[in-house]
């Protein structure tokens, strides 16, 4: 219905190829009146890159049209048009491509039923364009061949099933700059993208793949190139007011060209840029940065043509200027001589810019692919079958299906996506004099091998941002040491986080660790909480203070005992031996000195037999002991109830009765002990709970009430004791022993009385002490009490140690 449009270039042939590229990169915008038809586009901005791209597509016909090896007898032909980078305008010139323009064909009824103008279309360069033409000529099957259109959406065949490209798809790209940014240490940075199919889509593969990794983006901005200002100007604050130091930017030549503008104004150096291949390689862009924002910049690109690939490409050149590359300096007729030396990188013209020869072999590799097709589809050998009908979509199955390798040794192949395989050179600015730049090749990736081997870089050739040799450190939190976790930083990304140190008896040995590992009982964190060390094993020994102490204390007991026994044996024929039972003294202090000598039972490392020794012979000496001592007062307050008159009392009481009751009442708790022992004895226990840093080797009780039992039965003979001493305290004199031993058992029962809540409450070996001590305390309360004001008779008041004094003492005096 519209105006015709008029391609920019064409050329008859037995088959037409159909190229859509951007001859101009914008348009001057019109006001429509809607009173009248809109006038066609006026392009502006020439843009030389996508006329080398056409010029490019044309050499490779020509070349193929020269052939005698392919294709032979049939010529193709050519018809191109302008896009102007208007996606209207290129879904217009291809369906112009699909249908044709004249006014003959619009009329005509047959319109539908013709084949279609073109059998393939080659372009568009970006991927916004490609998706709309897609989806116009996909229904018509009318391959489409891009050579830079990267958008990894345009992989998806049920919406674009005639799409192919011989560009990898932004789908290993943006893993592949996720992985580099990775490699690097970076998990922190920003973004920006080109607003368009290609820069959203190529983020978000890029974020999503991040995230994966761990990096985090403190920002994610977009823009277009024809934007107002004051977007631009807000993604510059945005830069500025960031902490990340990293910026991976997704963007085509153009936009980059546009930024760069505006952040030489603003100065913005020392950031680490990482590119896409839009702009990484594109020397147009490095010559922009006049103020060296993007050096040390590193990105992905196309893979540079290898030397046969340039000489092919010499020859382009050669066409493409009208001249020819030759050693001999004389003249030969009108045309144009080359002398052999010249450069054209030096040429300060971006259509001479030959940094985008990858591109150009894109296209050039895309013509022959049709090439390929067509050969097989016609049955070329010496001559080709010109009688077979060429339809759009035979071609497209013919294109899918070629494998062959290009003069240059490239491999051409399009896997079931139409697309190619995804090789990448790594690339990095570097720096040079006069202000120029050297894109250097760092590192290859190639997304066909592992994972673990797809990434291969020569770290130490990089020049960083600010010409640097050290990687820029691009984090927002610091890595937690071992010994720390990370906890996340509320309301910011997973890359914020605070690190603090692990709970008591947890350790983490790796860096950023989420989560502390609890150590086993036996073991406990070291000071830096980053490995598990064995824990000191804790019990009251004979090396320390406090265990050295109790057993001096132990063996000063035993030894007084012993000297008091010696007095007693050397002094026993004296009276006031004789008159307080020497029998029942002698086998007091033996039972003292065992009470003494059991103390020693808890000191050291606990073993099982130890364990049950220390509580049995304490409890049974114990007895022993208070067994003597209840003989001892009941002996004396049976004797004075014997002098009464007609009292036959102390038949009962006499030597033979007394051994029968100290005997007894020791058996009794021999056979509690007994019975202890045989259901639930005392065994050696590792305590991890009283101290969290130490075991505490300690005796169970096995059986609790076996101890209390044992403790009870002491208890109830010391009640016992006391109750008989106290009703003796009053006795004639001669018979005073009460008195001393209601003292000692005054001792003795405040003593256990205090024991029980102390030794309950004290910690590990402690406990141990405490029981020690009370084992001491009362045996030095017995000994003390009972013995030594009798050996203080016997030592020092020797004129009072007499039958007479002692008889004398009782007897009432006269008036």
């Amino acid at each position: 219905i519209g105006d015709p449009e008029s391609p920019q270039l064409s050329k008859d042939g037995d088959i037409l190829l159909g190229g859509i590229f951007s001859f101009h990169s914008s348009w001057k915008n019109q006001k429509d009146t809607y009173m009248q038809q809109p006038q066609p586009l006026q392009c502006t901005s020439l843009n030389f890159r996508d006329f080398q791209f056409a010029q490019a597509m044309l050499f490779a016909i020509e070349e193929i049209n020269k052939s005698s090896d392919l294709l032979p007898g049939i010529s193709l032909g050519y018809i191109l048009y302008d896009s102007c980078g208007s996606i209207a305008r290129s879904v217009k010139v291809a369906l112009s491509l699909a249908n044709g323009n004249d006014v003959e064909s619009a009329l005509s009824k047959e319109t539908c039923l013709r084949p279609a103008q073109v059998q393939v279309i080659m372009g568009e360069t970006s991927s916004s364009p490609c998706m709309a033409i897609a989806t116009v000529i996909g229904p018509l099957n009318i391959p489409m061949i891009s050579h830079f259109a990267t958008c990894a959406c345009l992989s998806d065949k049920t919406k674009y099933p005639s799409f192919l490209r011989t560009i990898p798809s932004d789908y290993h790209q943006s893993r592949a700059l996720a992985h580099l940014v990775k490699h690097f240490g970076w998990t922190w940075v920003g973004a920006i993208r080109t607003n368009d199919d290609y820069g959203n889509n190529g983020m978000a593969t890029f974020t999503e793949t991040a995230q994966q990794l761990g990096i985090c983006l403190e920002y994610s901005v977009s823009f277009f190139r024809t934007d107002p200002a004051e977007k631009i100007q807000n993604i510059i604050e945005v830069i500025k007011s960031s902490t990340s130091k990293v910026i991976v930017a997704f963007l085509s030549h153009m936009d980059m060209d546009v930024l760069i503008h505006e952040l030489s104004h603003h100065n913005l150096t020392g950031y680490q840029w990482v590119g896409s291949e839009g702009w990484i390689f594109d020397s147009q862009t490095a010559a922009l940065d006049r103020y060296h924002i993007l050096d040390g910049a590193i990105g992905l690109s196309i893979p540079k043509l290898n030397s046969s690939g340039n000489e092919i490409f010499i020859e382009f050149w050669e066409t493409l200027f009208n001249c020819r590359f030759k050693q001999s300096e004389s003249s030969a007729g009108a045309d144009r001589e080359c002398t052999g030396h010249e450069d054209l990188t030096g040429v300060q013209n971006s259509f001479t810019d030959m940094s985008l020869m990858p591109i150009f072999n894109n296209v050039y590799k895309g013509v022959y692919a049709v090439a390929h097709a067509l050969h097989k589809l016609l049955n070329c050998d010496k001559t080709c079958n010109n009688s077979v009908k060429l339809e759009p979509f035979m071609v497209r199955c013919h294109i899918k299906k070629i494998n062959f390798k290009t003069k240059e040794g490239d491999e051409v192949h399009f896997n079931e996506d139409g697309d190619p395989p995804a090789r990448y050179e790594i690339i990095n600015w570097q720096p040079r004099e006069n202000d120029a730049v050297d894109f250097v090749t760092v590192g290859l990736h190639d997304a066909s091998l592992p994972p673990d081997k797809q990434l291969d870089l020569q770290s130490d050739s990089i020049i960083w941002a600010k010409n640097s040799q050290q990687v820029r450190l691009s984090v927002c939190s610091e890595k937690c040491p071992p010994g720390t976790r990370k906890v996340l930083q509320k309301g910011k990304p997973v890359c914020c986080y605070d690190c603090v140190q692990c709970a008591d008896g947890e350790i983490s040995n790796t860096t950023d660790s989420f989560t502390c590992v609890r150590c086993d009982p036996e073991f406990w964190p070291n000071e830096r909480r980053d490995a598990c060390i064995k824990k000191e094993a804790v019990f009251l020994s004979y090396e320390e203070i406090m265990g050295a102490l109790l057993t001096a204390a132990s063996l000063f007991g035993t030894c007084m005992t012993a000297a008091v026994a010696f007095i007693f044996f050397r002094y026993r024929k004296t009276p006031i031996v004789r008159a307080n039972n020497s029998e029942l003294s002698f086998l007091l202090l033996f039972s003292l000195t065992l009470c003494f000598l059991c103390s020693l039972t808890f000191i050291g490392r606990p073993s099982e037999w130890s364990c049950m020794l220390r509580h049995t012979a304490f409890g049974i000496t114990f007895v022993l002991c208070i067994s003597c001592v209840l003989g001892k007062t009941m002996v004396v307050l049976m004797a004075f109830r014997s002098t009464l008159p007609g009292s036959n009392v102390m038949k009962w009481f006499g030597p033979a009765q007394q051994r029968l009751s100290v005997l007894g009442f020791t058996l009794i708790q021999v056979i509690i002990c007994v019975l202890w022992l045989t259901i639930s004895p005392p065994f050696p226990f590792k305590n991890f709970k009283e101290l969290k840093d130490k075991i505490i080797l300690e005796c169970a009780l096995g059986s609790p009430v076996g101890f209390w039992a044992v403790l009870g039965y002491i208890g109830l003979l010391a009640i016992l004791c006391f109750i008989f001493a106290f009703l003796a305290r009053k006795l004639p004199d001669n018979f005073n022993e009460a008195k001393f031993i209601t003292f000692s058992m005054l001792i003795f029962c405040a003593v256990w009385i205090t024991f029980i809540p102390a030794y309950v409450s004290s910690p590990g070996k402690f406990s141990v002490a405490v029981e020690i001590f009370a084992i001491l305390a009362s045996s030095f309360g017995l000994l003390i009490c009972i013995f030594v004001p009798k050996c203080y008779v016997i030592l020092l008041k020797p004129e009072k140690n007499t039958k007479k004094n002692m008889m004398g003492k009782g007897a009432p005096k006269s008036n």
